[in-house]
């Protein structure tokens, strides 16, 4: 079974070291611990005094000081890991932690995991290729030497920086290296760790190299384990739940989120709140919790975006910008049909092909796979469609040799729908309300990634309503907006009452639009 090396570097709150060690190594589990330098004195020995007699506690030989951005932090987790890998000859893995993290499993769900795959977990992504790296430097993380921390010495940083690229005084990469990026939160197994250790100690090169690049804890296990062990082997993953804002910014987890915690597919969380008092007993308790099961609906992220975005005013941070493309055609008109249960929309459309000529496109900025012609390779992706959206309708006007044209968009697409009304064209909206129940808002969620597909009841209980405001402020918003040519379809009102507005929408007659909304199936689930 597996047993595990926990590596913690941590700076400060020894009572929550102390707390967090004796738990974690109750479960027969070991600790290596490195102690921030530039820490208090007393700290570090209120922490030795209290671990010191526990047999599966270890201590970095040297304690160095940390800074953020700097090798220190690597340095730190090498003396901690030389320490696990020498104390703990039985640890089969070793698993990087934070003061801030908490177990969101227990040990036996953990050890089980552990033992399922013979693999090394830890994200490893290419430098150059991904965007794991939104802003700010990349290729100069690398090629330039920093010696100089860029949030306690800027000056020194940006001064050393600018010289070393004015005088061209760049270096080589080593050759036989492929720079991977990643978090730094790893669990490797121990032949993995044995590799590392042997690797620093052999190549002083590439030691030398990472010493003076930019935050190299993201770069430098995930460079060297991709380049010693086999791909097969490693899961580009990390096992610690960890979120950031829109800022930026970890996101700090508190006593509410003690459900949606236990339902991610991870067995560690950071970071959480000092003040989540109860979150953190009732994480405490559950890591030595045995036969505990765990229904894993993997929500978290998504259910964050989602949440987050709600209730600002604007309802985002600010309103996107659209790049300015010429316009549809003076002569043209586009009709929208905009509904939030895509397959009525869809429905609508089918009956229309059998009574008139009109083209008819379906959810073309909404869903990936919408059919469309061959457009030269402009309508292969959602971004390309949305980033050129006239250029696209254009393209499908001239295509069907018309002008008009008929397409369906998503209710919560205001931002196209806005834009689409600020054309010369003539525009026209159908709006399309139907009635939706809890089975459908359920599914409606899970399918856009909400909740998962085991989501607990409570945390479907509990989105539920926001869900439901959501969809009915998005057909509000529409309202609002007071747009010109605008049309309404309702699910609760007779055939004959849909028929007027269906008519004068697609220039239908009368006879045509009764007989489409009379469908009985029209709106049905």
């Amino acid at each position: 079974m597996a047993k595990i090396a926990f590596i913690l570097l941590c700076h400060k709150d020894p009572a929550a070291i102390i707390d967090q060690a004796t738990r974690l190594t109750a479960a027969g589990d070991y600790l290596a611990i490195h102690f921030d330098a530039r820490a208090s004195r007393a700290d570090f020995e209120q922490i030795t005094a209290a671990l010191g007699d526990n047999p599966n506690v270890a201590f970095a030989r040297k304690r160095i000081k940390c800074g953020w951005g700097e090798w220190s932090l690597v340095q730190a987790t090498l003396h901690a890991v030389e320490a696990a890998e020498l104390a703990f000859p039985r640890a089969t893995h070793f698993y990087m932690l934070s003061g801030d993290c908490m177990a969101i499993k227990s040990a036996e769900y953990a050890h089980e995991f552990l033992d399922r795959d013979d693999v090394d977990y830890i994200e490893s992504f290419d430098y150059f290729e991904s965007d794991w790296i939104k802003t700010g430097l990349k290729e100069e993380r690398l090629i330039y030497r920093h010696f100089f921390n860029e949030r306690k010495r800027k000056r020194l940083f940006y001064t050393s920086f600018n010289l070393q690229r004015k005088l061209g005084l760049t270096r080589k990469i080593p050759d036989d290296l492929q720079i991977m990026i990643g978090s730094q939160w790893w669990c490797l197994r121990r032949r993995t760790i044995e590799w590392i250790l042997d690797f620093t100690r052999q190549r002083r090169d590439v030691m030398r190299f990472f010493r003076t690049t930019w935050i190299p804890d993201e770069t430098f296990f995930q460079t060297v384990v991709r380049h010693l062990v086999p791909e097969q082997e490693i899961r580009s993953r990390t096992l610690t739940f960890l979120m950031f804002s829109d800022y930026g910014m970890p996101v700090t987890f508190y006593n509410d989120h003690y459900d949606l915690l236990l339902s991610q597919d991870f067995l560690f969380a950071r970071k959480i709140s000092p003040e989540a008092k109860d979150l953190k007993s009732r994480l405490g308790d559950l890591w030595a919790e045995k036969g505990a099961t765990f229904e894993i609906s993997n929500e978290g992220r998504s259910l964050y975006k989602f949440l987050t975005m709600r209730g600002r005013e604007g309802r985002r941070f600010a309103p996107r910008f659209w790049e300015t493309e010429s316009t549809l055609g003076r002569d043209r008109e586009l009709m929208i049909v905009t509904c939030k249960k895509w397959h009525v929309a869809k429905r609508l459309l089918h009956e229309l092909r059998q009574v008139s000529n009109l083209p008819v496109v379906e959810y073309v900025f909404d869903e990936e796979g919408a059919p469309l012609p061959d457009l030269g390779g402009i309508q292969k992706t959602l971004a390309k469609r949305t980033r050129h959206r006239r250029a696209l309708m254009r393209m499908l006007f001239d295509y069907y040799e018309t002008d008009r044209l008929v397409f369906c968009l998503d209710t919560g697409n205001m931002d196209l729908l806005r834009d689409f009304y600020t054309d010369r064209s003539k525009t026209k909206l159908l709006q399309i309300e139907c009635a939706f129940s809890d089975d459908y808002l359920i599914g409606h969620a899970k399918r856009v990634g909400l909740l998962g597909e085991r989501a607990s009841r409570d945390t479907v209980e509990q989105l539920l309503p926001t869900i439901r405001a959501d969809v009915y402020h998005e057909a509000d918003e529409i309202k609002d907006e007071n747009f010109a040519h605008y049309y309404r379809l309702r699910e609760w009102v007779t055939p004959e009452e849909n028929a007027a507005p269906l008519a004068e929408f697609f220039g239908l007659s009368l006879d045509q639009a009764q007989e489409i909304a009379a469908k009985d199936y029209l709106f049905a689930d």
